[in-house]
């Protein structure tokens, strides 16, 4: 399940913060692109390690709307 704000859908320029399993660091990345319908969104994410994937959000994923503080200036 994704977290994110009721009042506005995840779009392209948002951020995504990824729990890490078993405590690490959470991972985080910028929505390039939203696929799928409402509801089955998934992204494509430029991560912060400077890679791109297609990611399908599960349970640990945050979408926020400002650029976290990790984030690569």
């Amino acid at each position: 399940m994704t977290q994110h704000d009721e009042q506005r859908p995840p779009r392209p320029g948002d951020w995504i913060e990824v729990n890490a399993i078993g405590g690490g660091p959470s991972r985080t990345g910028m929505i390039l692109e939203v696929l799928g319908r409402e509801g089955q969104e998934h992204f494509r994410v430029r991560w912060d390690e400077e890679h791109e994937t297609i990611h399908f959000p599960a349970q640990g994923t945050r979408v926020l709307h400002e650029p976290p503080a990790s984030a690569p200036r």
